[in-house]
């Protein structure tokens, strides 16, 4: 679930980011400050307490979007629900720290490292001699082995999502005793701390039958603090509950329920009891806020009347121009509010950045100088102040692509495209052949832009022929453009596949390689370029800017807005159109029907095999069609992709940080993709519960969760016991 539009599902299932970067344990020391990736921008916020102060049992009702069709998390369709169902219940070799860095899991390991590099990679697993599964067989090499087997793409009866990682391995055997495992690669592999978490038992990974089909519904053998007691469909949640087996520190409560509650039922659910802990959204978390207030104070509740003494009168009138339907309305709501007083806004920054992608495989944005020059248009800073400033979270911009502040291998590179400069973007503009004022084709005839849509309006104002009331255009008249009618379109259905290969090829489009990158040194700006419009071969530079309309997607729609003016001040144009949830990646994003697009990635600690799809340069495949695996702003270099695949098979660590340092300076000279901002993370939880919220890079820790003994209260900082 999103605070700033569109959850990428169907993204996020497709790189199955669910390695040790969706896993946790307690918190690490923070960086040093000759360490270029700094430190986490927030910090998590979970209300710490010592295990001595969480009473024993209780019952945590938890929000997700939904049940999971899933529980195997390498298939396509897993989750956010499923990896949450996975942290609890299975094995993990590695989990992240509060820094979004791995480290080894002691419930499971007593020590891992590459003991051999040449002539092959051997890796060294020594377990833990009480780890075994809920049926009471030891964890081992079967187990590992299994795995390896579904996962490394050669037996093509496993539906698997992808292979990353697995497919570099060449065998898995028994070491010196039962509790030593013996993994050989084929060929050096640096993110080998990302296998084998989660790790699931042999009886689901054995058989291609018990993989596509055996764990999706159910699990039956498991090894964590928790096991699946039963997943609901009817009542829409799953229910996980100790797992008597455990041999680490017991859970503190019984149970804890995976809820299926939609974003905008989520407020009504917490109000209710249905739920203790939620992911929501920025308005819901205002009200949260606001039911926070001492009862007696004379603010308004979101519309709502006063309720100080001197305002009755104003009350009373007011009440008195409601309709009864509007009285019933208000009376629920602030029964509602009454009942949100028991809960708190526990506020971070999710382990994901949201960017605005550039398609560059046709249109304006072909030319790698129009794209630098929408990026140098834009103010960062300012436009992560849209977000994160009225939540109370740090407005910084996020400088990778690849990481995020805080991880191994994050470092500010933004340098090597350059910051907001309006001059220099009018400059490398005028040297694309964009020029103020140019002739431009009379209405009816195809603007530049991905799809070369009309525009809504003539130069009189009045409604064009091609216009659609999903759209509105700014720069194409002196209208605000947060007074649009934001009415929802829907994508063509003839653009659900991905971009045609034959059209591609017949652009001859070389991707992130436009000559030009950087306007000729001494060129300057046209003098009228700070408010003429531009246009080339008698058409405007008009970009059809693609945006979600669904729930949640509000903030979304407030960065698009600001950065439609920031590209107007240098003489672009953008024709915003907003589309149904369901439509935005299928029909737009991933079949390239845009110029501009607003969307998210997570943050892996493995970015040299996490990212790779990402940003891969796209290739045509062999039936004509265009192979961009994730990269759906279609820009890539063979550079970028020598520098990740290098990366992949350092096995110092240092070096390969540097590797994908370098490869994100060149994605930024690509400028392909601008990473804005980190998403901000808002969980509404009951002020009792202890040892959850927002996590922020790290995941929970379950068996620490529950509810404070009464009058107890959250320490400064989680204490072991």
């Amino acid at each position: 679930m999103s605070h700033d539009g569109v959850r990428l599902r169907a993204v996020m299932r497709s790189v199955v980011f669910l390695t040790a970067g969706a896993l946790a344990v307690p918190t690490l020391a923070s960086c040093g400050s000759d360490d270029e990736s700094g430190k986490p921008l927030a910090a998590q916020d979970i209300a710490p307490a010592g295990r001595d102060l969480v009473a024993d049992g209780g019952t945590l009702r938890w929000a997700v979007d939904d049940v999971p069709e899933t529980l195997n998390t390498f298939q396509s369709d897993a989750d956010d629900a499923t990896t949450r169902v996975a942290q609890a219940v299975l094995p993990a070799m590695f989990r992240l720290d509060a820094q979004g860095r791995p480290q080894r899991d002691a419930d499971y390991l007593e020590s891992a490292k590459v003991v051999d590099t040449e002539p092959k990679q051997v890796v060294l697993y020594k377990l833990d001699q009480q780890a075994v599964w809920s049926d009471g067989r030891e964890i081992g090499a079967a187990d590992f082995a299994a795995q390896w087997r579904a996962l490394s793409g050669k037996d093509s009866a496993y539906w698997t999502a992808r292979n990353a990682g697995y497919d570099r391995i060449e065998k898995i055997e028994r070491g010196a005793s039962n509790l030593e495992v013996k993994v050989t690669f084929s060929r050096p592999y640096a993110d080998w701390k990302a296998l084998f978490s989660p790790l699931y038992p042999k009886d689901v990974m054995g058989t291609p039958d018990a993989f596509n089909d055996g764990a999706r519904r159910k699990l039956k053998v498991t090894a964590g603090a928790f096991s699946v007691q039963k997943v609901d469909r009817k009542d829409k949640e799953i229910v996980l509950g100790r797992n008597p087996h455990w041999w680490g520190r017991p859970a503190k409560l019984s149970q804890i329920v995976l809820a299926a509650v939609p974003l905008d039922k989520r407020a009504a659910a917490l109000a209710d009891g249905s739920v203790d802990l939620a992911e929501i959204d920025p308005a819901d978390a205002s009200r949260i806020a606001l039911a926070g207030r001492a009862k007696g104070t004379s603010t308004p509740l979101q519309g709502a009347t006063p309720t100080g003494k001197d305002e009755n009168k104003n009350e009373s009138r007011q009440k008195k121009k409601l309709s009864k339907k509007e009285r019933k309305a208000l009376a629920k709501f602030l029964r509602q509010q009454d009942a949100l007083r028991a809960f708190t806004v526990r506020r971070s920054l999710e382990p994901a950045y949201t960017q605005l992608a550039l398609n560059g495989s046709e249109g304006p944005l072909a030319d790698e100088r129009v794209r630098r020059a929408v990026a140098r248009a834009l103010d960062r800073t300012e436009l992560a102040k849209v977000v994160l400033k009225p939540l109370g979270l740090p407005a910084v911009p996020v400088g990778s692509h690849l990481a995020l502040s805080g991880q191994a291998a994050y470092a500010d590179n933004s340098g090597a495209l350059g910051g907001q400069d309006t001059t220099e973007a009018q400059a490398l503009l005028a040297d694309a052949g964009w020029v103020p004022g140019g002739p431009v084709k009379d209405k009816g005839e195809k603007a530049a832009g991905s799809e070369g849509k009309k525009s809504r309006k003539s130069d009189d104002g009045a409604e064009s022929e091609g216009g659609s009331d999903g759209q509105y255009i700014v720069g194409e008249d002196n209208k605000d453009p947060q007074d649009h009618t934001k009415k929802h379109g829907h994508g063509d259905e003839s653009s659900k596949h991905l971009a045609d290969g034959k059209q591609y090829d017949g652009r001859k489009v070389k991707q992130g390689g436009a000559p030009g990158a950087y306007a000729p040194k001494g060129t300057a700006a046209p003098a009228d370029a700070k408010t003429g419009l531009l246009a080339k071969d008698g058409k405007p530079l008009a970009l059809r800017f693609v945006l979600p309309s669904g729930t949640g997607s509000e903030s979304l729609g407030a960065v698009a807005d600001s950065i439609s003016r920031m590209l107007e001040k240098v003489g672009i144009r953008t024709e915003i159109t907003k589309v149904s949830d369901d439509s935005y990646f299928k029909d737009h994003i991933a079949s390239g029907q845009y110029d501009l697009a607003l969307y998210s990635w997570p943050a892996s600690a493995f970015p040299a095999t996490d990212a790779r799809p990402i940003f891969a340069k796209p290739v045509p495949a062999a039936d004509g069609s265009l192979n961009v695996e994730q990269n759906y702003t279609r820009v890539g270099t063979d550079q970028v992709d020598q520098l990740f695949d290098q990366a992949a098979s350092t096995l110092d660590e240092d070096e390969s940080a540097a590797l994908v340092r370098k490869a994100d300076a060149r994605i930024w000279a690509a400028a392909g993709s601008i990473p804005l901002y980190q998403r901000p993370q808002l969980t509404a939880a009951r002020r009792t519960l202890a040892n959850a919220g927002s996590f922020g890079f790290q995941t929970p820790l379950y068996e620490d969760m529950g509810f404070l003994k009464k009058g107890a209260a959250p320490s400064a900082s989680p204490t072991k016991d």
